[in-house]
């Protein structure tokens, strides 16, 4: 880690780990003390508990990097790989906002994710579920290897894109579509003016440009059947791939003019908020504590330091999708389906 990055991401880590274990400490005496009493009202509760926290990212991209976006934050939920949840402070909230986590093992998996899905229908308030068909993060190396794939078992020859993998997808709509009334397919593209953004780059304050391609499709008019939901699924990734040649050759997704939206300034206020009280509350303990009036006491705020340095080197790590771990890829029999392996999809109450 650079040393111009390390001193602002050390202050930031500071800021989002102290905040962020008082949010870990609420969400766990609201699930000991509230949630065997009422599951709903723990629910409504969970979701401002968990905004005071995810805000701060918001406002990372928002107003540190200067970003402009549109969100949805409230009741947002997610299918994510085991691992996510023993991340320190977000994985924790995770888990106490019931996102979905799987080991990308369809025997284990099966039942989780049907039990998890089986949860969301009494959820109280609107959500979004946002669940990665693909089983893993978009590299040139799994591409190559989704291309080899595809052709030993003749499916469509991808070039931008993974191999959608549609146990899961078909599952989630299986169990969902009773409540939830639509799925939104989304298509991210990075201009080629513009660098990838990376968590460094966020830190750093250096904004980069995303463009994003929303398809909204209406539950009712999926198929009905199984296999042809997976069909679907696999369909709608052809034509994503087309959409993504689309944008290499001129890019952009359309003609659209596109719709500036202004930052909100929840994030800003909950930010200025948190520092304060953070600043207002380590004051407090250097005086009372007197930490720093003997050698000892430095060098136990600077192990402090170290950890939350190590802990935010981990975070971002964890971001960079060149690190992520190929999901396994099970060989399908030669019919035209079976076991995909990408895509990316949103689900909204």
């Amino acid at each position: 880690m650079a040393i111009a990055a390390a001193a602002v991401i050390v202050p930031l880590g500071l800021l989002f780990f102290i905040s962020g274990l008082v949010v870990n400490l609420i969400q766990a005496v609201c699930f000991v003390t509230i949630r065997p009493l009422s599951k709903n009202t723990y629910r409504r509760i969970n979701r401002w508990v968990a905004e005071l926290l995810w805000l701060e990212l918001v406002w990372i991209v928002d107003w540190w990097a200067g970003v402009k976006r549109s969100g949805c934050l409230g009741s947002t939920l997610a299918v994510m790989k085991k691992s996510s949840k023993f991340l320190p402070v977000i994985g924790w909230s995770m888990w106490f906002s019931e996102y979905l986590f799987l080991e990308r093992n369809w025997a284990k998996d099966e039942s989780t994710l049907k039990s998890g899905l089986q949860r969301l229908r009494d959820y109280p308030q609107p959500f979004w579920l946002a669940l990665f068909v693909e089983g893993t993060r978009f590299t040139q190396a799994k591409l190559l290897a989704a291309q080899e794939y595809a052709a030993s078992t003749g499916l469509p020859i991808p070039r931008n894109v993974l191999i959608p993998r549609t146990k899961g997808f078909v599952s989630a709509v299986s169990h969902m579509r009773s409540f939830v009334p639509a799925i939104y397919d989304v298509t991210v593209a990075i201009p080629k003016s513009s660098p990838a953004p990376t968590m460094i780059r966020l830190f750093k304050g250096q904004s980069s440009v995303m463009h994003v391609h929303l398809k909204r499709h209406l539950m009712k008019e999926l198929p009905e059947t199984d296999d042809a939901v997976a069909q679907w699924c696999r369909d709608t990734f052809v034509a994503k791939d087309a959409l993504l040649d689309k944008h290499n050759a001129e890019d952009t997704f359309s003609d659209q003019e596109l719709q500036e939206i202004p930052r909100p300034k929840k994030s800003l206020l909950v930010v200025i908020s948190w520092a304060s009280l953070v600043i207002f509350g380590v004051l407090k303990f250097l005086q009372w504590s007197s930490l720093l009036s003997s050698w000892k006491g430095i060098a136990f705020s600077a192990f402090g330091l170290g950890i939350v340095t190590v802990l935010m080197q981990i975070l971002i790590r964890f971001s960079q999708s060149e690190r992520s771990t190929p999901a396994k890829v099970v060989p399908s029999k030669p019919k035209n389906s079976k076991e995909p392996e990408q895509t990316t999809q949103d689900k909204q109450r």
